[in-house]
C-alpha cells in the first residue's frame, strides 16, 4: 500500500495548492467586494454563480476531457481559473466577478474530476480507503490555508489575487508533467428525481434544503462577519473553524448514525443547528469569541447532514446503484447551492446580516420536522443491511464531484448482505 500512496504523492501536492488557490479566492471575493461597499444581494450572486458553474462542469466537463484528453483538459481548467484570479484583482467590478465566477465553478468542477479520476486509476482495493481519506483531508487542509492567508496583506491590493495566480500555477506541475497514464474516461451523471425520491424521499429533500444552507453560508459568511464587526483575521478565524469542527464531528456523527435510524440523527442534527442559527439572528451577539462559537457550533453539526443523507440514501439503494444515487444527490445538493445565497442575498440587503442565520434556520428546521414526519412512515434499514458511512466533508469551495463518490463507493465499504428489492419496499 505504501508504493500506492507514494505514486499519488506528487498528484496530492498540486491538489493541496489547487484547493489553497479555492479557499483564498473563495473568501477573498465576498471580503473585497465588501470593503467596495457591494451590496449583499451581488455578493450572493458570487455563490449561485460559482455552484452553477459547478454544477454544470459536472455534466459538460466529461465529454469535455473525452475530447481532448485528462492532461490537455486539466492545463487548460486550471488555466482558466488563474487567469480569472488574476482578473478580479484588475477589474474590481462586480458585473464581471458575478459573470467569471461561473467559469471557475465550471473550470473547478473539471480539475476536481480529473484528480479525483486519476486517484481512482492509481488506487488498489487495500489503499483506495487511505487515498481518499488522504485526498478529503488535504483538500479541507488546503482551503483552511488559503483562507488564512486573507489577513497576511491587505485586501484593496492585488496581492492576494497575484499570489492564488501563484498557487494554481504551482497545482498545475505535479499532473502536466506527470509520464503516467492518462486515466479512464470520467463518468458522466444523470438526474433522475422521480428515482431518487422513491428511493429516500428524506434523502431527496433534505439534501436540497443542506445545500441551500451551505450554500448560505459558504458564500455569505464572510459578508455576515463584516457586517457583524469581525475584523479580516476573525472571518478567517471563523470561517476556517467551521470547516474544522465538521470535519471533526464527521465520525462521532457517522458512528451514531450507524447505530440508530440515521432520520433520527439528521434531525437532532438538523435542530441543533436551527438553534445554533435563531441564537444568532435574535441575539444579534456582538462579542467576537461569543459570536464565533456559536457559528462554530453551527458549522459542527450543519457540515455532517450531507454525508449522513447519502448514506441514508443507500441505505434504500442496490449496491451497483450507489453511484448513480450518490451523483444524483450530489446534483440536486448543488441546486440547492444554487438557491441559498441568491435568495439570502436580498434577504440580508433588506432586514440585515444576522438574517442569513434565519434562512438557514429555516432550512434546518424543514429538514427536523420532514425526518421525524418520515421515519413514521416507513421502518429503518436494519444496521446489518445499512451502507457505511463515508466521510464527505463539503465547503462552499470544495464540492464534491462524481468521480469522487466513485472513488468513495469503491472503498470496500458497501453492504455485502440484504436482498435490494426489500430495501425499496
Amino acid at each position: 500500500m505504501r508504493r500506492n500512496l507514494l505514486s499519488v504523492l506528487a498528484l496530492l501536492f498540486g491538489t493541496l495548492f489547487l484547493f489553497m488557490g479555492n479557499g483564498l479566492h473563495g473568501l477573498l471575493l465576498p471580503v473585497r467586494g465588501t470593503a467596495e461597499g457591494y451590496d449583499t444581494t451581488t455578493l450572493g450572486l458570487l455563490g449561485t454563480s460559482w455552484a452553477t458553474g459547478f454544477v454544470i462542469g459536472c455534466l459538460m466537463a466529461p465529454k469535455l476531457v473525452r475530447r481532448i484528453g485528462h492532461v490537455r483538459a486539466f492545463s487548460g481548467f486550471i488555466s482558466i481559473i488563474a487567469i480569472i484570479a488574476l482578473l478580479t484583482g484588475i477589474i474590481v467590478d462586480p458585473f464581471w466577478w458575478v459573470l467569471l465566477r461561473a467559469v471557475t465553478g465550471f473550470s473547478t468542477a473539471g480539475t476536481s474530476m480529473i484528480i479525483e479520476s486519476w486517484l481512482n486509476e492509481r488506487a488498489t482495493n487495500e489503499s483506495r480507503g487511505a487515498i481518499f481519506s488522504l485526498y478529503i483531508g488535504i483538500t479541507l487542509l488546503g482551503v483552511v490555508a488559503g483562507q488564512m492567508t486573507v489577513p497576511l496583506a491587505d485586501i484593496h491590493t492585488p496581492l492576494l489575487f497575484m499570489i492564488c495566480g501563484i498557487f494554481y500555477c504551482v497545482a498545475m506541475l505535479p499532473t502536466t508533467l506527470s509520464t503516467a497514464a492518462s486515466p479512464q474516461p470520467l463518468k458522466a451523471v444523470r438526474l433522475d428525481l422521480p428515482a431518487l425520491y422513491r428511493n429516500s424521499p428524506v434523502s431527496c429533500l433534505g439534501i436540497l434544503l443542506v445545500g441551500i444552507a451551505n450554500g448560505a453560508y459558504g458564500t455569505l459568511g464572510a459578508v455576515f462577519g463584516a457586517g457583524a464587526g469581525l475584523s479580516e483575521t476573525n472571518i478567517a478565524i471563523m470561517m476556517s473553524a467551521t470547516i474544522f469542527a465538521g470535519a471533526v464531528m464527521q465520525l462521532p456523527a457517522g458512528r451514531l448514525s450507524d447505530r440508530i435510524d440515521r432520520r433520527h440523527v439528521l434531525a437532532g442534527l438538523s435542530g441543533v443547528a436551527a438553534f445554533a442559527g435563531l441564537l444568532i439572528f435574535l441575539l444579534h451577539p456582538s462579542s467576537p469569541p461569543y459570536l464565533i462559537g456559536l457559528v462554530i457550533l453551527y458549522g459542527a453539526v450543519a457540515n455532517t447532514l450531507y454525508p449522513i443523507t447519502v448514506a441514508h440514501a443507500n441505505d434504500f439503494a442496490s449496491a451497483e446503484d450507489f453511484v448513480k444515487v450518490s451523483g444524483g444527490l450530489l446534483l440536486l445538493y448543488g441546486i440547492g447551492t444554487i438557491i441559498g445565497p441568491t435568495l439570502s442575498g436580498p434577504i440580508m440587503t433588506l432586514t440585515g446580516p444576522h438574517s442569513l442565520f434565519f434562512v438557514t434556520a429555516v432550512a434546518h428546521l424543514l429538514i427536523t420536522a420532514y425526518a421525524i414526519f418520515r421515519s413514521r412512515q416507513r421502518a429503518a434499514i436494519p444496521v446489518g443491511d445499512r451502507d457505511a458511512y463515508t466521510t464527505i466533508p463539503t465547503t462552499n469551495t470544495q464540492m464534491i464531484t462524481p468521480e469522487s463518490m466513485s472513488l468513495a463507493s469503491r472503498t470496500g465499504t458497501l453492504p455485502e448482505t440484504g436482498d435490494p428489492a426489500v430495501k425499496y419496499s
